[in-house]
């Protein structure tokens, strides 16, 4: 793959107003794990700009300036999962991929619900490029059941020992679990008992800054303006969790914010990458679609996060640092 330096390009647009400008909402979509490849922004959603949600497939967007969006393609169908079938449920559907590499492979872990009348289970399935083609492994990965909902997964490698963990869990039982991978990537090796961090509900994420982990996650109902994003932090990528608050919630227009990914820009800047309901205009259960959003993240003196300002179209992204 050919280096496309994302910072470079929007060179000309950090003259203006003292940043880079986010086309804010980016586009149509929920559930973003969003990752820096070659200085290029790429998002892996539940669904994508022009409504392209099927449920039955994972596809790719990649940005160099965050006002154009190029779509990477399909990466799996629902119909190239051979396993899906097997618990007997008469529908199943695909959301909240979460993507890692290592050793220059790549893998695409996702849901497979919903979660009634069998339990929800994860998936993993492996490629050579990030935007594939990826290949099934074969199996679940994990299954629910018995108060835990198996979905929104999230692989993190520590850059201390390289070991590689699975964080999943979701709404049916609000339930947290740990799993350290075999290095292959597509097992586990055991799980590791966690505590479950307060206001907790979903879509777990696990980065490390100087020497903190920081586990953040959604609290609320994916549909209604509780939904907002908490974060604990930790000096292991498995706790114990010191709960540090909410850093991004609803505001007067842009309601529901969450199901985020964190990542830092070639600058050294960081990212937030969530998607919301904007100005739903009726009362909650919101109804229509998500729309996926960025903006900045930054950090407190002491390794504390700062609240995250929601921004609209054509709003400063990257402002000179604290």
């Amino acid at each position: 793959m050919k280096k496309r330096h994302w910072f470079a390009a929007a060179a000309m647009a950090l003259t203006l107003a003292g940043g880079a400008l986010a086309d804010n909402p980016q586009f149509q979509g929920a559930d973003p794990h969003a990752m820096m490849i070659d200085g290029e922004l790429w998002v892996f959603p539940t669904g994508g700009p022009g409504g392209s949600w099927a449920a039955d497939r994972f596809g790719a967007f990649s940005s160099r300036d965050l006002k154009t969006w190029r779509n990477r393609g399909e990466l799996i169908r629902r119909d190239q999962i051979r396993w899906i079938g097997d618990d007997g449920a008469p529908e199943h559907f695909l959301w909240a991929p979460g993507v890692a590499t290592r050793d220059g492979k790549w893998f695409l872990y996702y849901s497979v619900g919903p979660q009634n009348p069998t339990p929800s289970r994860i998936g993993v399935a492996v490629a050579d490029r990030p935007e594939g083609p990826y290949r099934d492994s074969g199996a679940p990965l994990v299954t629910g059941g018995q108060g835990f909902e198996a979905i929104d997964p999230m692989v993190f490698v520590d850059p201390k020992d390289n070991k590689a963990y699975l964080y999943a869990g979701g709404s049916a039982g609000s339930r947290l679990r740990v799993w350290e991978m075999t290095p292959d990537m597509i097992h586990v090796a055991r799980e590791v008992p966690v505590d479950n961090p307060p206001e907790f509900t979903e879509g777990a994420f696990m980065h490390e800054r100087g020497g903190i982990y920081y586990l953040s996650y959604s609290h609320g109902r994916f549909n209604g303006p509780d939904y907002s994003v908490h974060y604990a932090t930790a000096s292991s990528p498995t706790g114990p969790w010191k709960y540090r608050g909410a850093i991004l919630t609803s505001d007067k227009h842009r309601k529901g914010p969450g199901h985020h990914s964190i990542v830092q820009a070639p600058d050294g800047r960081w990212l937030i990458v969530y998607h919301r309901w904007e100005r739903p205009g009726s009362p909650p259960p919101f109804r229509g679609e998500r729309q996926v959003a960025v903006d900045r993240l930054d950090y407190a003196p002491d390794g504390t996060i700062r609240r995250v300002t929601m921004t609209d179209a054509r709003a400063p992204l990257l402002q000179p640092a604290h």
